[in-house]
């Protein structure tokens, strides 16, 4: 019988994945590509699993590294956002189907059998879930056995933004709210190694590490705060914000203009860590 899981209720809109399509395999996973270049010696036909692809930036990126030969699967759980990840795959020069390909799956219930895959790759996703140690449970089981997990989680109780704008810190505070509201988990960067071994992994199979996102730089600074501006103004953060009766609209108005505000200073950062870890299969 299937369990019945918390929706992925954010959705896919630009609103909400504006900001994604700014990631990238040197941003994002850069502490797999070590792994990946190795692994890429002994075996150029590399397999490489990525869940959650969103936009699918760090999808095709990641196929890049894997030229000429190995092949990315990235999976979605919405067609819409695959069709975009395609898009976004072509555009940067990759062949569909032979480098990268695309297909609609659940973390939860992967169509795949097992050992099937040399990486599996997630970025941002067990943050969304009521039950991340199933999720890492699936990804082990289609993993090939001395293969790669490679995950990371944003930590969202550590993120810092200066200038330290009342109106930025209710937003944060908003955020948070909403993503335990939805089921989701608000310190996964720090709980990485403990959901690993809960799925069944010895402590010495993990490799654990934190990285961390600036934003800082002009166009940096201008990408992420228009994102949030855009979340805020037609997002579904917007709607179930005012519903829970945690923002009102002059809130939002609010943190509207405190992001303006913060994208105008040239003295401007926001600091963002992520928990990642690296899970060599058994």
């Amino acid at each position: 019988m299937t369990t019945q899981h918390t929706a992925y209720a954010i959705g896919h809109a630009p609103s909400q994945t504006k900001h994604h399509e700014w990631r990238t395999a040197s941003n994002s996973a850069a502490h797999l590509l070590p792994h990946l270049e190795k692994a890429l010696t002994s075996n150029p036909n590399l397999k490489l699993l990525d869940i959650g692809c969103g936009p699918g930036t760090i999808s095709a990126s990641l196929a890049q590294h894997l030229l000429p030969s190995g092949h990315v699967l990235a999976t979605d759980i919405a067609d819409e956002i695959l069709l975009r990840a395609k898009e976004h795959a072509i555009s940067k020069g990759l062949a569909v189907p032979e480098n990268i390909s695309f297909q609609k799956a659940s973390v939860y219930e992967l169509p795949f059998p097992h050992n099937e895959f040399d990486i599996v790759h997630a970025h941002q996703v067990l943050c969304h879930l009521d039950d991340p140690v199933s999720a890492i449970k699936e990804m082990l089981r289609v993993c090939k056995p001395g293969g790669l997990i490679s995950l990371r989680e944003s930590d969202m109780r550590m993120w810092c933004f200066w200038p330290e704008l009342p109106s930025l810190l209710k937003f944060h505070d908003l955020m948070v709210e909403i993503m335990l509201a939805n089921g989701g988990q608000d310190k996964g960067g720090r709980k990485l190694v403990s959901w690993v071994m809960g799925a069944g992994v010895k402590r010495e199979a993990i490799e654990a590490g934190f990285g961390t996102w600036c934003y800082s730089a002009p166009e940096d600074r201008r990408w992420w705060g228009e994102a949030m501006i855009e979340r805020l103004r037609t997002g579904w953060m917007r709607k179930k914000g005012i519903e829970m009766g945690l923002t009102t609209e002059e809130g939002v108005e609010e943190m509207v203009e405190g992001w303006r505000e913060w994208m105008s200073r040239e003295d401007a950062t926001l600091g963002i860590v992520n928990g990642e870890v690296i899970v060599r299969k058994p």
